[in-house]
């Protein structure tokens, strides 16, 4: 892309644009908001000490420099910003405006590493002016940025302290290379950001690889405002300055070409912790003969569920080991290999889901949580259509319960074809287009012709007394909402530029958008397979948890789905989730197909203080069929989720079992004999469904309100959907989605059912 460099003279602009280069954009000019009547100014937005060296990036980069005064007035100060008269980052819009209409732009580069003030601001002014914001040192570790500039010959010296450990007339002017030691030091000591992220200390660089020419600094003067024995502040001004001629051949080289010399870190770098050199290679002997008979347990389940659109599955992709070096453009879930779609003998179940699902309600509890589930949007012509009728019975909904879009913490989507993904998207844009959207969940689930979409929501209000929110300070806690939206690009995890969210935060509970393996820097892809996938996504789920908060990690995960596009792909994944998470309770699903021809993603919802949380594994029989049921709740019980599943023969006496799901995905195909097993009845399901949710509500009221979305496989086995829903009707407080699926955990569980309850 083309792209305008926002410049501040500082070291992070400028390592930033060697970043922007070195992932293949090309920059085109430079833009820079200088002080109008001062020095200096105290700016929420912009580094403007050392403002008159800025002068010389041009010459220095052979490229035109934009400028335009700012008077640095923060007049919104809120976290979120929208367009507001006389505020600072106008000054920004205007600027900008100004580029894109003398030079083609199509992107803006700027340095920003933590703050999410100038974060926010930035990109709310690329929206508006149909641009993509690249930050490429967003989050990095500032200890390992610091040396990577450092590495790369950015010639930056301090202009500017401001924190306890620097001192004016010590380290004014000194170069980052050499204060970097005693940065670490006052890191350990009080705490200071080693990048100054903390506004502790100002850059300005004399050099770069981009430069052609380097900047000398010939006079200057020390301004000390403030002579605070603890903290004291001070800053260069430059008073007289010039350029310097490096190599004469630079002029001529390409950007690309002037960074080559230098170790300058890519996405491909970034993406090393990903690689297992103990598992480098394929699968190990364990390994291979666990897959190998998931494989023969696959094809039954391919042979029942799953066409290409020429046939069969082809062998390889049937034997797929998921070994984590298989080619991504061959294996199940691309376009290349195993297109699923539905048999003949299974649209009579098909047809009935529309019938079952077709039950939109929405419930709330007494914490301010509402669930809203079974939204299904109909007709056999186009899926914009359905998304546009599914999310007018969503509003609906959400007007029934006096509650707006911006209430709308969580939606998930199971559509029926995801090569129509982005005109369903268009759609949804058209209703979540305002700032900090919920977080979404999009899958392609088996639905019949007639029923393109179903979509379940969460939305939450906070609760009040006599209409105005409780000031306690902890009811102020649970009630606050955050919501993370980031959309610029960068190495730190996948831009949403789209109208969802990467989190949603309420009060401890941590929802999080469905996560693919997108490389961060290039917003593609990733290749190598199942467990390069798989690392990845769980990678993003980390960082975003953690950005949420930075107590919080990927075993604070409470539960979650990991949606695969083939069986083979499940034990690989359990193995990557278990090494990281702590008693998290995952349901692994098959569907036909996932976003971006991804083979796996994750959906998941974690808790702050997960330490906090119990975990009980627990199971029984009803009738012939077995039914394994795994919960998790805090000890202050006001937050509990179980995962069941019915699966089906079971063992001889009636006496509970403790059945793992993940215990028989090395089971052999089924036998004639369990084949020949009945449909689970219409009572034995409600005694399934009264067994899951005693489970659920033990210790609290029964009648509270809950969530529970039922996965079902299509085909003999399975009851069928009105079944499903008439056994649900028993319980008026349960607000319910049904999801048909290709397959669940192993070939004999024929539903999953997960309930879950916020108090």
């Amino acid at each position: 892309m083309r792209v305008v460099a926002l410049v501040s003279g500082g070291k992070d602009s400028c390592y930033n644009m060697v970043q922007c280069v070195a992932a293949g954009h090309d920059i085109v000019a430079l833009a820079n908001l200088s002080p109008s009547t001062k020095d200096e100014l105290d700016s929420y937005m912009y580094q403007t000490v050392g403002h008159m060296g800025v002068a010389l990036y041009a010459e220095a980069m052979g490229l035109p420099l934009f400028r335009q005064p700012t008077e640095g007035r923060a007049i919104l100060q809120d976290k979120d910003y929208c367009p507001t008269p006389e505020d600072e980052v106008e000054d920004l819009y205007d600027l900008l405006t100004r580029v894109k209409n003398e030079v083609n732009i199509e992107a803006v580069a700027v340095g920003a590493i933590l703050s999410d003030y100038q974060r926010i601001r930035v990109e709310n002014v690329c929206v508006r002016l149909g641009l993509v914001s690249l930050a490429y040192l967003w989050r990095r570790d500032q200890g390992e940025l610091l040396q990577e500039m450092i590495d790369c010959n950015i010639n930056a010296i301090i202009i500017k302290v401001a924190a306890m450990g620097l001192e004016p007339t010590k380290h004014l002017g000194m170069k980052i290379a050499d204060l970097k030691p005693h940065l670490v030091k006052m890191k350990e000591k009080y705490g200071l950001n080693v990048c100054g992220e903390g506004g502790e200390y100002e850059t300005f660089t004399l050099d770069c690889p981009l430069f052609v020419k380097s900047i000398v600094i010939d006079e200057f003067e020390m301004v000390l405002p403030s002579d605070n024995s603890v903290a004291a502040v001070g800053y260069l001004n430059f008073k007289q300055f010039h350029l310097e001629c490096k190599d004469p051949r630079l002029a001529k080289w390409t950007q690309q070409e002037r960074i080559a010399p230098f170790p300058v870190k890519t996405w491909s770098d970034l993406l090393q912790d990903l690689q297992d050199p103990d598992r480098s290679g394929g699968a190990g002997e364990e390994e291979d003969e666990e897959l190998e008979n998931l494989s023969s347990d696959a094809a039954e389940v391919a042979a029942m569920l799953l066409q290409s659109e020429a046939g069969n599955p082809s062998q390889d992709v049937v034997n797929n080991k998921a070994s984590g070096d298989t080619d991504t453009s061959t294996t199940p879930g691309h376009s290349s290999a195993v297109t699923p779609t539905l048999e003949h003998s299974l649209l009579t179940d098909l047809t009935e889901v529309i019938v079952a699902t077709d039950k939109a309600a929405a419930r709330c509890n007494d914490a301010g949580w509402y669930w809203l589930g079974s939204i299904v949007g109909q007709g056999d012509e186009t899926q914009g259509e359905a998304t546009e009728q599914a999310l007018c019975k969503l509003k609906d909904l959400l007007s029934g319960e006096s509650l707006t879009l911006h209430n709308v913490v969580a939606v998930s989507l199971y559509i029926r074809d995801m090569e129509n993904y982005s005109v369903i998207n268009q759609q949804y844009k058209k209703v979540f287009n305002f700032i900090n959207p919920p977080i979404r969940v999009c899958v392609q689930a088996p639905l019949a012709h007639q029923c393109p979409l179903v979509m379940e929501a969460i939305a939450f209000r906070p609760k009040t007394v006599d209409g105005c929110l409780d000031s306690s300070s902890e009811e102020m806690r649970v009630n606050k909402v955050h919501t993370m939206h980031v959309q610029g690009v960068s190495h730190w995890a996948p831009a949403n530029i789209g109208p969802y969210s990467q989190a949603v935060r309420v009060g401890d509970l941590v929802y999080v958008a469905g996560q693919i393996a997108l490389v961060p820097g290039t917003m593609e892809m990733v290749e190598g397979g199942v467990r390069k996938q798989c690392r990845l996504a769980l990678r993003h789920v980390g960082r975003i948890v953690r950005a949420m908060d930075p107590n919080t990690q990927l075993r604070d995960v409470v539960q979650g789905v990991c949606y695969v596009t083939h069986p083979s792909y499940i034990p690989e994944a359990r193995r990557e989730w278990e090494k990281r998470t702590n008693n998290a309770i995952v349901d692994y699903v098959v569907v036909p197909k996932l976003p971006r021809g991804a083979l796996l993603e994750w959906q998941v919802w974690a808790h702050i203080g997960n330490s906090r949380f119990e975990y009980e594994e627990t199971g029984c029989c009803i009738g012939v069929h077995r039914v394994s049921l795994r919960k998790r709740w805090n000890y202050e019980n006001t937050v509990s989720v179980v995962v069941c599943y019915v699966s089906t023969g079971s063992s001889n006496s009636g006496q509970n079992v403790l059945a793992s799901a993940n215990a028989s995905e090395t089971e052999e195909p089924e036998s004639g004999h369990a084949l020949s097993i009945p449909v689970i009845s219409a009572p034995e399901l409600g005694e399934v469904f009264r067994y899951t949710l005693s489970k659920l509500h033990k210790g609290v009221d029964p009648s509270t309100t809950c969530a529970v979305r039922v996965l079902h496989v299509s085909g003999s086995k399975a009851p069928p959907p009105t079944e499903v829903r008439k056994a649900l009707e028993e319980f008026p407080n349960v607000v319910t989605t049904l999801v048909p699926v290709c397959r669940l955990t192993d070939s004999r569980t024929v539903l999953s059912i997960c309930a879950v309850r916020h108090q």
